[in-house]
């Protein structure tokens, strides 16, 4: 998942704004430099798609993590 399928995905599924997670990204990859360079070569070879989980794929785990956190009674934009 792209940066942009993310950042679309949390907005539409978990109601938190691009603007957020395109700060927390940028933040992600400054502390995991290397992590993020081996997740993006592995993005730009994947050219099919198929080898990465369907927004429909992602969106149930996503789903079922808000519902999860909501039933602790906090607020999922708390943090």
């Amino acid at each position: 998942m792209s940066k942009e399928e993310c950042m679309e995905a949390l907005s539409k599924h978990a109601n938190i704004k691009a603007v957020i997670t395109s700060i927390v990204w940028n933040e992600l990859e400054k502390e995991n430099m290397e992590f993020f360079e081996s997740y993006s070569q592995t993005l730009f070879q994947s050219s099919s798609g198929s080898d990465w989980m369907s927004e429909t794929e992602t969106g149930q785990p996503l789903q079922k993590m808000i519902s999860d956190h909501q039933a602790d009674g906090s607020d999922i934009n708390d943090k």
